[in-house]
């Protein structure tokens, strides 16, 4: 089979991140160029790319998008314009975008993380939003997000005393308020990463004492336990009925009463934890030859 060339997509720069993405970067795009692969790095919004020379797009690590989320929208209709394939589909990137996405997940079964809705525009009410969630302790973040960007852990009287700068950042852009999962803290975060649908391998991500971040960049540490099958199974649910298209996915979850309870369904430009898994880009590879047939 003649492949034509292939764009893995990144952004100008990586930020806080650069470390940890270098390395995964490097790593899938060794191996791919070790199978032969005709694959070059490009950026989403280098206005000189003509991307009808390339025969797939894979849509790595373009981690600025959501601050430039109108610039990539537009990018997407030009690609899609192009007859371009991306990897994942355009559909699946603008529908998880945006995580309003969590309203058709709940309304199809899946439990998610209880959620107020905070419109652009409107002003947020701290006591409000406090006993609709019935928590001590609540997070407050944008809809369009990404690295804990402009999120919020905050207690009752530290929300009351945050209300002023939540509702300067509401005039922009919409947010959501979530309670605060305490074993997010005591137990950790799973990551469950697929590859062409097929689950591939696990990472459970912990935050550092005192903190309730757990990406890798704010110093949270990365385990591989072996998951509990029922995790495992939800997990493989998620993705059967939302993202058996896909090339990769990443489903975040915390367990709550022995259930998981999703945090984010990763679909655009997760970290894949490729270096903690053997024979992770060997899946990966063989997911994406088939989406190239």
């Amino acid at each position: 089979m003649q492949i034509q060339q292939i764009a893995l997509i990144t952004c100008e720069s990586l930020g806080n991140y650069t470390a940890n993405a270098d390395s995964e970067d490097e790593r899938l795009y060794q191996f791919l160029k070790g199978k032969g692969l005709p694959v070059t790095w490009q950026v989403w919004d280098d206005a000189n790319v003509d991307w009808s020379q390339f025969g797939a797009l894979i849509i790595k690590s373009p981690w600025d998008y959501f601050d430039k989320i109108a610039a990539f929208y537009s990018w997407l209709d030009k690609v899609e314009t192009a007859g371009c394939k991306v990897l994942n589909p355009v559909k699946t990137l603008r529908w998880n975008a945006d995580k309003l996405y969590f309203k058709a997940m709940e309304a199809a079964g899946v439990t998610i993380v209880p959620t107020v809705w905070l419109e652009q525009g409107n002003t947020f009410n701290a006591q409000a939003a406090f006993e609709e969630l019935g928590s001590e302790k609540i997070i407050v973040k944008p809809r369009v997000s990404g690295g804990a960007k402009n999120t919020f852990a905050l207690t009752i009287d530290e929300a009351e005393a945050k209300t002023s700068e939540i509702n300067q950042l509401l005039q922009h852009e919409p947010f959501l308020a979530q309670p605060f999962i305490e074993e997010i803290k005591t137990e950790g975060e799973w990551s469950f990463i697929f590859f062409g649908g097929n689950y591939s391998h696990t990472v459970l991500k912990t935050a550092k004492p005192g903190d309730f971040r757990v990406q890798h960049f704010f110093g949270g540490t990365i385990h591989t336990p072996t998951p509990p099958a029922a995790l495992l199974a939800t997990a493989q649910t998620i993705v059967d009925a939302f993202a058996k298209d896909c090339l990769y996915a990443r489903v975040d979850g915390v367990t709550l009463n022995n259930e998981l309870v999703l945090m984010e369904l990763e679909l655009i430009e997760p970290f894949l934890f490729l270096g903690t898994s053997e024979g992770s880009l060997e899946r990966y590879y063989q997911a994406l030859m088939a989406r190239l047939q």
